[in-house]
């Protein structure tokens, strides 16, 4: 097939060696993607002046300045963007490199993921100031401040690359500043195997793009992207560029069975940089296999099922992994694999109707996966924001030693709440929105259609929301709800304004969201219409089909009441004299916090149900006699992936090659016979 070159005359309106940026005769559009490339570049920028700051403290101050004017700057142009549902002017550098133009854009699904990146990088910058202070911290301030900014602005230039090799280029600026973020605080050595593990996974999913774009090269004769829709599916190499795009970009994702690198990346890593990496940097990922899908004018018949299936799965493990985690931040990063299998169940379902012309479908799929995107960058920042206001607070991540934070803090104790409600999909938050279009999308489509596997979505996201309720009712009430169990928890004490601010703001948007539910919808459609290609009718039928305003009323009705049962509490709570006891102890004489449930205790049953996807490790003595002395018992779990799979073969392929070591034996005659040795076959292969 050959390239449409005039794709480049037609999108790209300029070339910075004949014209400037604020060149006549611009059109709202123009000036538009004038105002995400400034973002972006402030992002980059933000963090060199505390290359050269000698006192602690300014550098970061003036980084998050900085990065905040960015934010404003970016989210108000992307919303823009995605309301107009039109394509911005390109910009394009002409430079005479072997790769072709640098050339940049942006539409309204560049604009779509754009979006949450810039709110979430402002938001998380302003709480760094207070969360990871450069006074406490002047040995890894200038690292902090500059890798975060560079972090933002890559993630940027990946979503608004139009060039492979640009995108690589970003790519890879992404992955190495997200890795120095991680191993901030390198001497921990679970920091060091995190920043190890994630190292070796992200460079194996670059490895996998490498081939994608130098197949697409192959075939386009040039690194440009194609036109959308313009390869045909029966090429012969559509098949590997499709499956390296699920390799590379599913890699960075963190779809099941490439997330090995997730739960202790984002674990380790300090709170703002995992809500980050939780929030934004995964759904990168997303983007790169929704846009490289975008490149045919078909989707292949399994490439939809293969999407689907893994969604499935990895919403189903991560949900298992997550209820089992006793780490508050391990916990929310395995709950992430979860939300990115929900977001590939929407698009698996999207590109069935797109291959099996099934219009109505791909719209309620495409319109639930970007929702959950959107929604997801929302609550997810919110938690792990809160996580790290609860380990400022405790000194620990451990949740079965927390417990009664709910008096020491009062103002995170709500926050917190609103994420762990929007996470569960619960009204009158935002979680639910997403997930209703795919069990619409589901429901209809069994019933009206002949693909009745389909079906099985709305019971799978089902059993998956149900298991969320329970980790997250584990992951409150072992928290905030009971009594102090350690002395950390009782000592307590509410993080600073700069921590509070951030995270009201996201659980404001995500009360917004889930109130106004046409608000998600209006930003997504224009994504959603313009890949899939679908007509106005399609949309608007799909509209008329979900009652949002219906649960509008139905959320506010809910808001009000839960308003007026608090404002209730409170008064009845003024008037009525204070009383204090201790609490039944079940007829012990002295109870301790001890003898309160655990947060393991309480999801026992459900890691017992999900053992194939949770390995679990108990360690005690044999306890007898009347008096038995004191014992220790050790409770853990692992990733069977990673533990049970991936490491024994590693060892093997380690063990393997130390053999090969013997010829490394520092003789230089011999080495020598080996490169002789080494041309003589090549010679002989030749002739």
């Amino acid at each position: 097939m050959s390239y449409d070159t005039s794709f480049h005359s037609d999108i790209y309106g300029m070339h910075t060696h004949t014209e400037s940026f604020m060149a006549a005769g611009w059109q709202t559009t123009d000036y538009l993607f004038a105002g995400m490339v400034a973002s972006v570049v402030l992002f980059g920028i933000s963090g060199l002046p505390g290359l050269f700051i000698k006192k602690p403290g300014w550098g970061q101050l003036i980084a998050t300045g900085i990065c905040v004017i960015a934010a404003l700057l970016g989210t108000g142009t992307a919303v823009q963007t995605v309301v107009t549902g039109s394509s911005t002017a390109g910009y394009l550098i002409d430079w005479h490199l072997p790769f072709g133009p640098c050339e940049f854009s942006a539409d309204p699904l560049s604009a779509l993921f754009l979006t949450p990146l810039f709110l979430a990088s402002g938001c998380c910058a302003v709480y760094a100031v207070a969360y990871w202070p450069a006074r406490e911290h002047p040995g890894s301030e200038k690292k902090l401040t500059f890798f975060f900014g560079l972090l933002s602005a890559a993630m940027a230039l990946v979503v608004l690359a139009r060039n492979g090799v640009v995108l690589l280029i970003a790519w890879e600026i992404m992955a190495l500043s997200a890795f120095f973020l991680l191993t901030t605080d390198q001497r921990d050595p679970d920091v060091q195997r995190a920043g190890m593990v994630y190292l070796i996974a992200t460079h194996i999913g670059t490895m996998a793009l490498f081939i994608l774009f130098a197949m697409l090269r192959g075939t386009t004769a040039s690194f440009a992207f194609p036109v959308p829709h313009s390869l045909s599916p029966d090429l012969g190499v559509a098949t590997v560029i499709l499956v390296t795009a699920l390799i590379g970009f599913g890699a960075k994702a963190g779809i099941m069975p490439l997330h090995i690198w997730l739960p202790s990346a984002h674990a380790n890593a300090p709170s703002h940089v995992s809500a980050m990496m939780s929030g934004v940097m995964l759904k990168i990922g997303v983007y790169g296999i929704i846009r490289t899908v975008s490149f045919f004018s078909l989707p292949p018949a399994w490439l939809g099922w293969l999407i689907l299936c893994l969604g499935g799965v990895s919403a189903l493990s991560g949900i298992a992994l997550a209820s089992a985690q006793r780490d508050i931040k391990r916990l929310l990063a395995c709950s992430s694999i979860e939300n990115i299998g929900i977001v590939f169940i929407g698009l698996g379902m999207a590109l069935i109707g797109i291959q099996t012309n099934t219009p109505l479908l791909a719209a309620f799929g495409l319109t639930g996966c970007f929702i959950h995107i959107l929604n997801h960058a929302l609550f997810k920042p919110l938690l792990f924001l809160g996580a790290g206001a609860i380990i400022h607070a405790t000194g620990t991540r451990e949740i079965d030693r927390m417990g009664g934070l709910s008096r020491r803090l009062p103002r995170t104790a709500p926050l917190f709440l609103a994420g762990s409600l929007a996470i569960c999909g619960l009204p009158p938050l935002n979680g639910f929105i997403g997930e209703l279009f795919l069990y619409l999308g589901a429901f209809n489509d069994a019933i009206s259609s002949p693909l009745p596997a389909l079906a099985l979505v709305a019971p799978l996201l089902a059993l998956v929301g149900g298991i969320a309720v329970i980790t997250f009712i584990k992951l409150f009430g072992t928290i905030f709800l009971g009594s102090p169990r350690s002395p950390e928890a009782a000592h307590a004490h509410e993080p600073p304004l700069a921590m509070l601010a951030p995270m009201s703001l996201f659980a404001l948007f995500c009360l917004i969201a889930g109130i106004c539910g046409q608000l998600l919808l209006r930003l997504v459609t224009p994504a959603v219409a313009s890949y899939a290609q679908l007509p106005p009718a399609i949309i608007d039928r799909m509209e008329s089909s979900v009652p949002l305003a219906s649960f509008t009323l139905l959320n506010l009705s809910l808001l009000l009441l839960i308003l007026a049962i608090g404002l209730f509490y409170t008064r009845q709570t003024v008037k009525l004299p204070c009383a204090t006891a201790a609490t039944w102890g079940c007829g012990y004489l002295a109870p301790t916090a001890r003898m309160q449930y655990t947060g393991t205790s309480f999801a026992e049953m459900a890691s017992n149900l999900f053992a194939p996807f949770v390995t679990v490790s108990r360690s005690g003595p044999s306890l007898s006699g009347p008096l038995p002395a004191a014992a220790r018992f050790c409770y853990a779990t692992t990733e069977s992936i990673l533990d049970r799979v991936l490491i024994p073969v590693f060892q093997a392929i380690g063990l393997a090659f130390s053999y090969l070591r013997r010829m490394q034996h520092g003789q230089m005659h011999l080495y020598m016979l080996y490169i002789f040795a080494t041309l003589f076959v090549l010679m002989m292969w030749r002739h």
